[in-house]
């Protein structure tokens, strides 16, 4: 006797569970990771300005350093889901350590070439004399945790792929916890100063990779998977994660023409766009926690081989942006007289901002479509089409932002640069979804 197909309202209900239960501790772990430089922030500015100036310095450097390998949290994701997906645990689990592995290999030689150059970089920056000597400092032993900060990458993109986004919070909150105690201890308990700092940092990052390390560790002597490391895997990999490579890097110039068109409109305009930036990020955190369930749940549906299974949590998931983004508008709207104090008591710059602020809300549902199409193309292995599309929208937005000062706009005109940007992106990421050729069923895409 066949079984008859669950009713429409039972599927979305049953979406709408596995959703939750993977975006909302994705979004806690989003919202640890920043807190670390925030706790950095607050410690190191008790010692002084020239102090915090190389800190914010430095921690620039090595933010850019790790956002640029964020495709080894990206491209595990996808993988690992495929092979949880086609009922293969062990494989799935051996693909995740291929993963670590070139984490740990990419951080080691990132250390290589960040200790000699640490002084050159800083001085790119434009690091005033009085607080180089720190950024330099901050920069060298911070960057010995990088190995650590990529195997993190890794490590979550395998528990994400398993479908566990809760050991990555729980991982988050005790990393947090360990390096407020670590920098406070060193800094002023050892008298170690910025360094003190970085090392508490390290520690802490280094911590976290253990846990990290031990949950797959114990997943992987469960299932009987090899722990060594296998050449051809490895290079697998690595050439999944060019695509997303691209892509972040297309994204990147972006957001840096951007910052540099501001910074040509002027003193006020730039600090306005910072704070308008900055709230547009903390937006991104919660479309990027449902981007995040996207990826781990589309990449089990086609290891799984239903492709109609993964066009309904798609369709369920664009709903779920679009409604975020719906909120997210109004509340930057609502709430705008509450947080912009906060951020500068200047009339002038609030003033500049406020028109500019109110594009990023009218916005924020094509932002909620955009992050859940990438997470869903993510979750199919669609690199290569990701960057191809970044790398069109690109140079799209380019010389439209360019024009902004050249034509005489302000702030708000290239906040309506932005919004083409991520309307192009929108129109990118929905004609691929539309066309299905990212349905690529199988334990390997």
């Amino acid at each position: 006797m066949t079984q008859a197909p669950a009713p429409p309202g039972s599927s979305r209900r049953r979406h709408d569970r596995e959703i939750i239960a993977l975006a909302v501790p994705a979004f806690g772990a989003l919202v640890a990771e920043p807190l670390f430089l925030m706790v950095d922030s607050a410690i190191v500015g008790h010692l002084g300005t020239p102090q915090l100036a190389g800190l914010g310095i430095a921690a620039a450097l090595l933010a850019t350093a790790v956002s640029v390998f964020v495709f080894l949290a990206y491209a595990t994701t996808a993988a690992v889901a495929r092979r949880v997906g086609a009922g293969d645990l062990p494989a799935a689990i051996r693909q995740g350590m291929d993963g670590i592995w070139l984490a740990l290999f990419l951080g080691i030689a990132v250390i290589a070439v960040t200790l000699p150059m640490a002084p050159g970089l800083v001085d790119v920056f434009g690091a005033s004399d009085t607080a180089a000597p720190y950024a330099v400092t901050y920069l060298r032993i911070s960057s010995l945790g990088i190995p650590a900060m990529l195997v993190v990458l890794a490590a979550t993109g395998v528990l994400r792929g398993l479908q566990d986004t809760r050991t990555p919070l729980y991982v988050a909150i005790g990393g947090f916890a360990a390096n407020a105690a670590l920098n406070a201890a060193l800094v002023y308990g050892a008298g170690l100063g910025i360094a003190g700092s970085a090392w508490g940092t390290v520690i802490a990052q280094c911590g976290m990779a253990v846990a990290y390390l031990v949950v797959v560790v114990r997943g992987a002597r469960r299932h009987g998977a090899s722990l060594r490391p296998d050449a051809a895997g490895i290079r697998a990999s690595a050439q999944a994660g060019v695509p997303l490579l691209v892509r972040t890097l297309s994204l990147r110039a972006i957001l840096m023409i951007a910052t540099a068109v501001a910074a040509r409109l002027g003193d006020v305009e730039v600090a306005a766009h910072q704070i308008i930036l900055s709230l547009w990020s903390l937006t991104a955190f919660a479309l990027d926690a449902i981007a995040i369930a996207g990826q781990a749940i589309i990449g089990r549906y086609l290891g799984a081989g239903d492709t109609e299974g993964a066009r309904q949590v798609c369709r369920r998931m664009v709903q779920w942006g679009i409604a975020s983004g719906l909120v997210l508008g109004a509340l930057i709207v609502l709430a705008r007289p509450l947080f912009i104090p906060l951020f500068t008591g200047d009339e002038t710059v609030q003033d500049t901002l406020l028109p500019a602020l109110l594009v990023v809300a009218l916005s924020q549902p094509v932002s909620g479509v955009v992050f859940i199409l990438d997470g869903v193309l993510m979750g199919a292995g669609d690199g290569p089409y990701l960057a191809g599309a970044m790398v069109v929208t690109l140079a799209v937005f380019a010389p439209v932002a360019l024009l902004v000062p050249a034509l005489g706009g302000g702030l708000t005109a290239l906040w309506w640069a932005m919004a083409l940007m991520m309307t192009v992106r929108m129109l990118t990421l929905w004609l691929r979804t539309r066309s299905g050729r990212w349905l690529v069923t199988g334990a390997t895409r």
